[in-house]
């Protein structure tokens, strides 16, 4: 897959999760236009901007995790140009991850994205570098960066 290719399908996945999405959580009548509308973008305080792809069903109380609890999630992590850098369904992963929230176990960004949301909600979010993994990135010894500085 091309990088323009990958950004044009989550771009279309985001579309077609924020109609599906419109369709079935409004009661009313949906104009054309708000179940073509996109999701809406939220930009915290610590800088993370995120759209809820899935949201709770209606009706059902938010349970939201608070520090120390111990939280699962699957994710994909992708770098700015579409690559995909890690993911919890990869080849040879079949597990979600499990850590403890606020125990420093994960980047700064994932933890502060999962206190956020509620059980049962999807989201799909852009971490700052500074929030993910800064200006060191992971490289190897030999210089090669897997995540570059700055990403």
């Amino acid at each position: 897959i091309k990088n323009g290719d990958a950004f044009q399908n989550r771009r279309s996945f985001l579309s077609s999760a924020a109609a599906v999405g419109a369709a079935f959580g409004v009661s009313a009548v949906v104009q054309p236009e708000a179940a073509l509308a996109g999701p809406q973008i939220v930009t915290t305080n610590t800088g993370i901007k995120y759209a809820v792809t899935k949201e709770l069903q209606k009706g059902s109380k938010a349970i939201v995790p608070q520090k120390g609890d111990f939280v699962v999630v699957e994710y994909t992590g992708y770098l700015a140009n579409g690559q995909i850098f890690d993911a919890t369904h990869a080849e040879g992963k079949k597990e979600a991850l499990l850590f403890k929230l606020g125990s420093n176990a994960v980047i700064p960004g994932l933890d502060d994205m999962v206190s956020r949301m509620a059980v049962g909600e999807k989201v799909q979010a852009i971490i700052p570098p500074e929030l993910a993994y800064g200006e060191k990135g992971v490289c190897l010894e030999s210089g090669e960066c897997l995540i570059k500085p700055g990403a």
